[in-house]
């Protein structure tokens, strides 16, 4: 029997395994690829970006977000809206909502992220989490001009939410305990200095402060949100954007290291397994460009280079050789567009211990309109570059800093 290939998670990642197993010699019916959601595989950042703005219905949204899948790809089998639910490593199972079981040689885990939420009571019309297409829709009908819109949460998600919201003309405030925004994924510095722009662009923070509780009337309609410092924010919307938790709870009491996502090593093998691969927001692995640490990196290409090399790695041996010699090295990269801004990012901000401003000034909102580019160095030695508000071209040629 041809060895047969299960990759649960039908987003981008399973997607880009699905196409990296056929185009290496699998046939199309020996991969079969598992969706918790009934949708065909599209494209998640839009949705707390221009899609949120301009959304319309779910078939109009879905028909602007989706992937076009190769021939090779969709003549694959595909189980939409069955999540997998468990399995059995020991037999080779996969085990479905539905009740059915899939037996594999190769199971490739893409099952990505779960928003986390407040852990409160009350308002659950009026609170909202984006992931998923119909997320986005729910919290577009809530976006209402004078609507008074508190944001949890001040990541790119968060500020994204929160930039569109402002835009459709409702009173935004952002709520975050740790400081600056986006303050882990690009450093306190330009964190404060994308504040000052939010805050020029209408919308207020509230940091170093967390939701203490939620207040609701005794239907339990939202009414507002009170913090640790005894202040009350109203809020007519929640939107909820603390952070994920990578999706394995489906793998537990299996011996697996779970506790933060698969871990892997750099073949994207998870530890201790040979028929077990890990892909995208899910996998924490070494990459050798940086050091020896396993991460998680929850960027849009990651998906896409992990897959390739689990891909790579499943076919080999299932055709009994040894996986690629050569080191798999990825550049992270990432985008975010805030207020009409395009932020840029190439390599590891968050590993930083410095930065230096090699084009324009964090100094105003003014200033970063005008295009900004931020280097970033760990030990004094390149990790990073960052772009704001710069042509395409421009920002590109920054990408010289990582080779100093």
């Amino acid at each position: 029997m041809a060895p047969r290939v299960v990759v649960v998670g039908a987003s981008l990642g399973g997607l880009r395994a699905a196409e990296a197993l056929t185009s290496l010699g699998l046939a199309p019916g020996q991969v079969t690829i598992v969706g918790a959601e009934r949708h065909p595989p599209y494209n998640r950042p839009p949705l707390s970006k221009e899609l949120l703005e301009d959304l319309g219905d779910i078939p109009d949204a879905f028909a602007k977000t989706a992937f076009r899948l190769k021939p090779e790809v969709a003549a694959a089998h595909w189980r939409l809206g069955t999540p997998a639910v468990a399995a059995d490593l020991g037999t080779r199972l996969v085990h479905l909502s539905d009740g059915s079981t899939l037996p594999y040689d190769a199971l490739m885990v893409a099952t990505g992220l779960t928003p986390r939420r407040l852990p409160f009571p009350g308002g659950d019309r009026q609170r909202f989490v984006l992931r998923t297409l119909e997320d986005a829709a729910a919290l577009r009908q809530a976006l209402r001009p004078e609507h008074a819109v508190v944001v949890v949460g001040a990541g790119f998600i968060g500020c994204e939410a929160a930039a569109t919201a402002a835009k459709l003309g409702c009173s935004v405030t952002v709520v975050e305990p740790q400081g600056a925004p986006m303050a882990r994924a690009i450093g306190a510095e330009v964190g404060a200095a994308l504040q000052r722009l939010h805050t020029a662009r209408g919308v207020r923070f509230r940091t170093k402060v967390g939701v203490l509780e939620l207040i609701c009337d005794r239907s339990g309609t939202l009414k507002g949100v009170r913090l640790s410092d005894g202040t009350e924010l109203e809020a007519d919307v929640l939107v909820e954007a603390i952070g994920s938790s990578a999706n394995v709870d489906w793998l537990r009491g299996q011996g697996l290291d779970l506790s933060n996502g698969l871990l892997c090593d750099n073949h994207m093998r998870v530890e201790g397994r040979g028929d077990l691969y890990g892909i995208g927001d899910v996998a924490r692995f070494p990459n050798p460009l940086y050091d020896a640490e396993p991460r998680r990196v929850e960027h849009w290409c990651v998906p896409g280079q992990t897959a390739r090399r689990a891909a790579e790695t499943v076919v080999a041996t299932l055709n009994g050789a040894p996986p690629p010699e050569a080191e798999f090295r990825p550049l992270p990269s990432f985008w975010s567009d805030q207020h009409g801004l395009r932020i840029q990012s190439f390599g590891l901000p968050a590993i930083a211990d410095g930065i230096e401003v090699l084009e324009g000034a964090l100094d105003t909102p003014q200033t970063i309109e005008r295009g900004v580019a931020i280097g970033y160095r760990r030990a004094g030695r390149p990790v990073a570059v960052l772009a704001i508000a710069l042509p395409p071209g421009r920002a590109l040629r920054h990408r010289a800093f990582l080779d100093a």
